[in-house]
């Protein structure tokens, strides 16, 4: 009776155990009874009606439905003229009788016959913003065709994704933009980066702007690291690897080499360096960090990847700091001082 009370005892502190541990390691909050489902209009068809109809008539459609948007792709991102009057029109139909444009629809449409995961993980994600800040006006969500000039543009209430930009490190069109786009960035421009590359520009270009004042590479560290921890809530599920935009091999060799990366920084008074070109070697991107690491092993953007593990350390002791406390604070040296970090 008694060894079975024992083992009854042990077994019941066991599952305790277990279950505190889930519990503390688990930081995925429910966001499902938040009433928000994106939808995500699909632009790139409803503008080929310029193709398929009358131009004016669908013009007027275009405005009414996309408003601001419609003007910034047409005046922008086509840069063919004002939408005020209907000259652009002839520098639409050569677009639209060429094999290029054609070429891309075709692409597109295949790729992405629908988006509903896109909008199933977008919903997830702008659900988890309104969670955090509950008076955030969030942005129509829209798809479109860039030229390959960038994956997102973020206006005056509006996202845009450019669909060309996300059709498979394989695509054929990406090779020939190898000058623009090397390959160890044009293999980002998949499907799964969609989601996370939304979340990314909304935060750097509406809700957190870096400042001007964020001259040296500690800043710079800082701010990369907070962006990166505000993806970690709002994508919980994505990897790391993907809101990095690392390789896996690329993270372990970070997680690996962790304190030399530290040590680098320190023997070459990097934190405080404020000249454009030594910051950027650390901040911008690269196929690897060429100072570090045999055989360009390395991993790019050590700065960025370094900050987001201070950030993670600092947030880890002062469990008491929300989100939005932590991206309105600016002093990354306070910020660096009380994670402690200290790699090993």
């Amino acid at each position: 009776m008694s060894s079975f009370y024992k083992f009854k005892q042990i077994y019941l502190i066991s599952i305790a155990g277990l279950l505190l541990t889930a519990c503390g390691h688990s930081k995925k909050i429910d966001v499902s009874n938040i009433p928000i489902d994106v939808k995500i209009d699909r632009f790139d068809r409803d503008f080929d009606g310029l193709r398929t109809k009358p131009m004016e008539q669908q013009a007027m459609f275009l405005i009414k439905k996309y408003g601001i948007f419609y003007r910034d792709y047409t005046e922008r991102i086509l840069e063919a003229g004002s939408i005020n009057d209907t000259n652009y029109f002839s520098i639409l139909r050569p677009v639209f009788a060429g094999r290029a444009y054609h070429d891309v629809k075709n692409d597109v449409d295949s790729v992405y016959p629908n988006l509903n995961k896109q909008e199933a993980e977008l919903t997830d994600a702008f659900r988890r913003i309104k969670y955090y800040y509950p008076k955030k006006n969030l942005p129509k969500v829209y798809a479109y065709f860039s030229g390959f000039k960038a994956q997102t543009a973020v206006g005056d209430g509006y996202v845009g994704i450019g669909l060309d930009m996300f059709l498979g490190a394989n695509s054929r069109f990406y090779p020939a933009l190898i000058e623009t786009f090397p390959h160890y960035v044009y293999r980002r421009f998949t499907p799964e980066y969609i989601a996370p590359k939304v979340v990314e520009s909304l935060a750097k270009e509406d809700m957190f702007p870096e400042s001007d004042n964020d001259k040296t590479l500690l800043s710079k560290m800082v701010y990369n690291g907070k962006i990166l921890y505000f993806m970690d809530q709002i994508l919980p599920d994505v990897p790391d690897s993907v809101k990095i935009g690392y390789t896996s091999q690329q993270l372990k060799w970070c997680t690996d080499f962790k304190s030399t990366i530290w040590a680098y920084l320190l023997e070459q008074n990097l934190l405080y360096e404020t000249d454009d070109q030594k910051t950027n070697t650390m901040i911008g991107e690269a196929p690897f960090t060429p100072q570090l690491g045999d055989h360009n092993e390395s991993a790019p953007k050590l700065g960025v990847w370094t900050g987001w593990q201070i950030v993670k350390e600092y947030m880890d002791k002062h469990p008491e700091i929300t989100l939005p406390e932590l991206m309105i604070n600016n002093d990354a040296q306070k910020i660096l001082n009380e994670s402690k970090y200290r790699p090993k």
